[in-house]
């Protein structure tokens, strides 16, 4: 399963804090509470994964995203493979509210120059301006953010967590 989800404001981006949430669902899931009584744990939605990161703790279990296989690139596929409707895709629906966050093991916060998140993000959420005393830190442009776990996986140090905001 991915990281902890963080408190994504933006005093807790900067500071890398986390915050106990729900497992992340797969894109289109309707609330956690409708989620668990609609899914049936069939796993149609995992295997039709381009990017395998739709994973079951167990069995039978419901799906839950794990960012450490690669990245959600929005296809769609698994909320049209979903029958019981627990994903469902509406044009006017965001996938998920899911955004990133660096935790204090991000090697720039360790005076370390590291660019990994941002190298791989293929929105440019993550921006890194010039500093004095020491390398650039992560600045997340949330708006830009879709949660896609692109930065999660190049990560060196595991510092990117990817979560619902505040």
């Amino acid at each position: 399963m991915s990281h902890p989800p963080a408190n994504l404001s933006r005093r807790g981006f900067f500071r890398g804090r986390s915050a106990p949430a729900a497992p992340l669902r797969p894109p289109w899931a309707v609330d956690e509470a409708a989620f668990l009584q609609q899914c049936t744990g069939c796993g149609d939605c995992i295997q039709v994964c381009p990017t395998g990161i739709l994973t079951a703790l167990a069995p039978g279990q419901p799906p839950v995203v794990d960012f450490r296989q690669g990245e959600c690139t929005f296809c769609g596929q698994c909320a049209s493979a979903c029958r019981p409707r627990a994903l469902r895709r509406e044009d006017d629906r965001q996938p998920w509210p899911y955004k990133a966050a660096a935790g204090e093991a991000c090697l720039a916060r360790q005076q370390v120059e590291c660019r990994s998140c941002g190298d791989f993000c293929p929105e440019g959420a993550l921006r890194f301006p010039a500093r004095a005393g020491g390398p650039a830190l992560p600045v997340l442009l949330e708006d830009r953010c879709t949660g896609c776990g692109a930065c999660l996986a190049p990560c060196p140090t595991a510092a990117i967590s990817i979560g619902r905001p505040d």
